[in-house]
């Protein structure tokens, strides 16, 4: 069935105290979404966020991001009052989020709402830990330990806590044990925002599409807990990280520097770890998108300690197996394959066979000296394309910036006339394709350019920060979506 949707992150919608939640102005976003006809919103990864305010490097794959809370309900249930939140420094843009002043802002009224809260006499609190128990205490006394580090990686703990020997785990329980129930109650709020929030998307016909990370943050809950899942030496130290090697746009590869799997000890435990990690996802979304698919077929192992990507080597990863696994356990699941970037006839044939559709990026089609797979004419019903990505400029700033043969070839190849909203032509372009889901990101609905991009991928600094401002959306907008989408057999009634 055709469809389509609008990407939009959590952190770029317009809500109070300087970065977006799950808060009113969510919802009319998802008021906005089925005035517009809309199938789907798809968001970034929501886990809690660490050095570089990556969604991609998060201290936990389970837990949920607390920048994410809306502390208007805190006002609203007593916890907090509105001259508490008014009081503090959130930044001084609408339009950008302060990281720095949010990580102190906010961590500072999530402790008062804790303090005010009668949580610990609270059933469905006590309900909800006992629920996730099979991560929500090795994440709670993470963060705890982390925090009374100083907030250094366990890498830098002593050796008792770090390799977790049981004395060590049971003293620092004890001693943390208000702070590690800080971190529960965050993750119990957190939980219950979001699970109202999907609940009103799908009551309207809105299905959330999320983002699920190949790899875990080494700095993260999972892989201190865990180390038996990762290829850690016997101090619990990765031998080898993750990335890509050299190429055109870098001469020295990407060093992300995830840990790299175990697959033998995945294989042997029937992938649970796994499988207990999709199943989670599920709850949290409606159909996820598996980022770097083409790690389940090879990954690319650089030596632990090197400074560039240079000198890894290729090895293989778990191919179809887990993906045969996955539907046994868990039924045939809604997936989107992350396909992008060089692909091998290998893992080509790993996407073909599980049946996932992969991704087409228009901003990618046009390159004058070749012809492209991902022209518009080359697609197959089974995809998902984009106008672009997070990882991409905007559409707007993207087409200004390309060289003159480029945006000839784009010009003749669309059929564009003149220069106002040139970033229709491209929706369009995408909205009339044969794929059967188009996902259009909301700044080239806006016509917004580069400033507006949400990534700019191995770069520190200026990523993750772009949000919407109040007034941006409106019911012409929505219109003008809904007959686009209408007029391609893409529009819900």
């Amino acid at each position: 069935m055709r469809a389509s949707g609008i990407l939009l992150p959590i952190s770029s919608i317009p809500s109070a105290y300087g970065i977006g939640t799950f808060s009113k102005e969510a919802y009319e976003f998802v008021d906005f979404l089925k005035e517009a006809g809309q199938s789907y919103w798809q968001i970034l990864p929501l886990g809690p966020t660490g050095y570089g305010d990556s969604p991609y490097q998060s201290f936990s794959t389970f837990a949920g991001n607390p920048y994410y809370i809306d502390l208007e309900e805190l006002i609203k249930e007593g916890m907090l009052t509105a001259k508490a939140c008014e009081e503090c420094d959130w930044g001084g843009s609408e339009g950008y989020v302060d990281y720095e002043k949010i990580y102190l802002s906010r961590s500072k009224m999530l402790k008062e709402a804790f303090e005010n809260s009668s949580v610990k006499d609270s059933k469905a609190f006590k309900d909800f830990v006992k629920e996730n128990d099979f991560w929500l205490p090795d994440y709670a006394l993470y963060m705890a330990v982390k925090d009374s580090y100083e907030g250094n990686s366990w890498a830098e703990w002593d050796d008792d806590i770090r390799l977790r020997k049981a004395d060590a785990i049971a003293r620092y329980r004890e001693e943390l044990k208000e702070e590690i129930q800080f971190y529960e109650f965050q993750q119990y709020l957190f939980a219950s925002q979001w699970a109202k929030l999907k609940k009103y998307a799908n009551d309207n016909g809105i299905m959330i599409i999320g983002d699920i990370p190949i790899y875990v943050a080494f700095d993260s809950a999972d892989a201190w807990a865990n180390p038996e899942l990762f290829q850690f030496d016997e101090n619990c130290m990765p031998t080898g990280v993750a990335g890509c090697p050299p190429d055109a746009f870098s001469a020295t590869g990407q060093l992300w520097g995830n840990p790299l799997y175990r697959w033998e000890y995945h294989k042997e435990t029937g992938y649970a770890w796994w499988m207990q990690r999709i199943a989670y996802c599920y709850k949290l979304y409606d159909v996820i998108r598996i980022d770097h698919f083409r790690g389940f077929d090879e990954y690319y192992n650089i030596p632990f300690g090197d400074d560039t990507a240079e000198f890894g080597k290729w090895e293989k990863g778990p191919g179809y197996d887990l993906f045969k696994v996955m539907k046994e356990k868990l039924g045939d699941k809604p997936v989107i394959a992350e396909d992008l970037g060089f692909l091998t006839p290998s893992v080509i044939k790993l996407v073909k066979r599980t049946g996932y559709p992969g991704m087409k990026i228009l901003q990618f089609a046009f390159d004058s000296r070749e012809e492209s797979d991902y022209l518009p004419h080359n697609y197959i019903a089974n995809s998902v394309v984009y106008t672009g990505t997070h990882d991409n400029d905007t559409t707007v700033g993207w087409y200004s910036a390309i060289n003159r043969k480029d945006r000839s070839f784009a010009r003749r190849y669309l059929n564009i006339k003149g220069s106002k909203d040139i970033e229709w032509n491209f929706i369009r372009a995408a909205i009339a394709s044969v794929s059967d889901t188009a996902i259009i990101p909301m700044q080239d609905y806006l016509g917004l350019g580069t400033e507006a991009r949400i990534n700019v991928p191995s770069t520190l600094g200026t990523n993750w920060k772009w949000r919407m401002v109040k007034g941006q959306l409106s019911d012409e907008l929505a219109g003008r979506i809904f007959d686009l989408c209408k007029l391609y057999g893409r529009a819900k009634q």
